[in-house]
């Protein structure tokens, strides 16, 4: 359950059921979404994203001119209770420009009064919710929360590039009426009077695409009450499950493959690593193909460090489950590995030694040759802390069982970095690091550490004859050039190849 308090929220409880709502119903986090600027209408289609604007009655009901509270639950015989209750649920489905405070104060207390009444009536278990019933409650949810989300505030400064965990979030205005009506909500759902096979045909799969559409919204309390809302969904409605990861399937598709902007991707993640948690065993076809088709591509977007821990989390869950899609995913981790963002390219490597802790050694085998090609590329790396993350890989037991096992493979591949490190690498705690690991190899297998260290001086042997070479190619091409000055005849100088870089200078690039 989500905690929330209200009791800031709250000036003047007008009975006991309030209060006792004021200490039932707690509050969560921070972030935008306005609930539909300059009306005080209720939707024509309660489960559409945009309504209309009007300011007569509608459904209905009363005009403002009429909107007056109505009796309390204490103060009706139970026989009338449920009427009340319908009554009163029809009365919230007002909706309210929040954006000027001084509009309809007394209009809007009324409404905020009444939705802590009717969370308290949802809570108290007055007996199964007729489906009568249940329709009024899902109708006056969708008139107050399904709304179109204003632009985003960030939309002109490419949310995808910059990512500041710093920034202040965008709060909604009215987020005090639209906390009550998530409680309530939520307390619907949870409900033991809820029966699930009737609410199915009003939490259908219409309401589900709408709270999935809201899970963009800028304001992380929002976005928290959502996560555990659908959560809960999840777990009661049990024929809404394919549908719920089918359409959270195609908000990933759309981010990765178009967008790149979407604020809920965190949340949603946090709903799935549970969800995964509880997969059974085998693995369905079906949720193989979702890790490779949506969670292993969401390591491309830019912004991935806004939703890195969750994707991780997910990730290393499949792999704890299926020892065998190790392989397939730390393939995929280098199909996306970042070339020039050093930040992310700190994430990719903590997320390979999560990955790594729950990988066997037959799985391994299967990339560890293009897995250490990228490590010796991320030892050399002039930024430090990808430098000193790679190394950090031998600070795993299991990581070195790995390594150990394998280090015919494994040293001569990383043997190069490892001696370009311990001679020119400017960090001190990278260079200190190496040491530490080359320390260790040569411990492991001291002729295998001897070979490698033979093979790299014949190697870069071979290399400076090759470069002398190219400097005489390059000499004598340039004294060919300038006896031909004059003329217009070609020159044609036999021997090596001049160097790459020096092709680029002949060329004036």
């Amino acid at each position: 359950m989500v905690n929330i308090k209200l009791k800031q929220l709250i000036r003047k409880p007008s009975s006991r059921n309030d209060s006792s709502i004021e200490s039932s119903i707690g509050a969560p986090a921070p972030h935008p979404g306005g609930i539909m600027p300059g009306s005080t209408s209720v939707p024509s289609n309660p489960g559409s994203r945009s309504s209309s604007s009007s300011s007569g009655p509608v459904n209905g009901l009363l005009p403002l001119t009429n909107f007056e509270p109505l009796p309390l639950f204490r103060d009706v015989p139970s026989s009338e209770k449920q009427s009340l209750f319908v009554k009163k649920l029809h009365l919230c489905c007002c909706v309210f420009d929040f954006t000027d405070p001084s509009k309809h104060t007394r209009e809007k207390e009324i409404k905020r009064q009444t939705l802590l009444e009717l969370v308290d009536y949802v809570t108290s278990g007055s007996g199964k919710f007729t489906e009568n019933v249940l329709e009024d409650m899902t109708k006056m949810v969708s008139a107050n929360l399904f709304r179109s989300l204003p632009p985003s505030s960030r939309e002109n400064s490419a949310v995808s590039e910059s990512f500041d965990e710093d920034e202040e979030p965008v709060m909604d205005p009215a987020w005090p009426h639209l906390q009550i009506v998530y409680e309530f909500l939520l307390r619907l759902v949870v409900s033991t009077e809820t029966d699930a096979k009737v609410a199915k045909r009003y939490i259908d799969h219409f309401f589900v695409l709408r709270l999935l559409d809201l899970f963009d919204s800028e304001d992380p309390r929002e976005r928290e009450y959502l996560k555990t809302i659908l959560h809960r969904i999840y777990g009661k409605f049990m024929v809404h499950r394919p549908f719920i990861r089918k359409a959270i399937n195609n908000i990933f598709y759309r981010f990765i493959f178009e967008t790149e902007k979407h604020n809920g991707i965190a949340e949603m993640l946090e709903i799935l690593g549970s969800i995964i948690n509880g997969f059974a065993l085998p693995l369905k076809e079906e949720h193989k193909l979702f890790l490779v088709r949506a969670l292993v591509p969401l390591h491309k977007p830019k912004c991935v460090a806004m939703y890195h821990q969750q994707l991780s989390y997910c990730i290393t869950q499949f792999v704890e489950k299926d020892c065998k899609l190790a392989d397939t995913v730390i393939r995929g981790l280098l199909k996306y590995w970042p070339v020039t963002n050093s930040q992310k390219e700190v994430l990719f490597l903590n997320e390979l030694e999560e990955v790594l802790e729950a990988t066997q050694a037959s799985e391994f085998e299967r990339c560890m040759v293009p897995l250490f090609r990228q490590i010796a590329r991320c030892l050399n790396s002039s930024h430090f802390q990808v430098a000193e993350r790679a190394l950090f890989l031998w600070n795993n037991d299991h990581v070195v069982s790995l390594v150990a096992q394998n280090r015919q493979t494994i040293l001569p591949l990383i043997f190069s970095a490892l001696e370009m490190n311990n001679r020119n690498h400017w960090n001190q705690a990278v260079h200190g690091l190496t040491c530490n690991v080359r320390k260790m190899f040569s411990e492991m297998d001291p002729e295998l550490f001897q070979e490698c260290q033979r093979k790299f001086q014949e190697d870069e042997e071979k290399s400076k004859g090759i470069e002398e070479k190219r400097e005489i190619t390059w000499k004598r091409l340039e004294a060919a050039a300038a006896t031909k000055a004059v003329s217009s005849e070609a020159v044609l100088v036999m021997g090596m190849a001049p160097s790459f870089n020096q092709q680029r200078t002949m060329v004036g690039v």
